[in-house]
């Protein structure tokens, strides 16, 4: 018979804490601290120089879009972690995801056994 330590978190808790964590990076995407954010070849082309403001504008309105993100529903976001969404953008289907790595940013964190 096995025992769980008693700090361990259940499925239910492990999936609300990423599902906050995950809530909290969007909330603070234009200000992430240690959290890192990329996008793919084909979002920075269809984004332009961000130099130019048009680029920069178009950017902004981006992250504001995934930070505004509430859509969630069993359909698109079934574990419950927040992670994932879908949006049109001028036109363009973009994607966003987030995945949540170890402080060390060496893997990613599973069971989120630091959170």
């Amino acid at each position: 018979m096995s025992q769980s330590s008693p700090n361990a978190m259940s499925q239910a808790e492990r999936i609300a804490r990423v599902a906050e964590l995950n809530d909290a990076l969007r909330r603070s995407i234009h200000s992430p601290g240690r959290n890192q954010i990329v996008m793919t070849a084909g979002v920075a082309a269809l984004i332009g120089e961000v130099a130019l403001f048009r680029g920069f504008r178009r950017r902004a309105e981006i992250l504001r879009i995934v930070r505004d993100y509430d859509s969630f529903t069993p359909d698109n976001d079934p574990i419950g972690e927040h992670d994932f969404g879908r949006f049109e953008f001028e036109d363009a289907i973009l994607y966003w995801k987030i995945d949540l790595y170890d402080p060390g940013l060496v893997k990613v964190a599973l069971n989120g056994s630091f959170c």
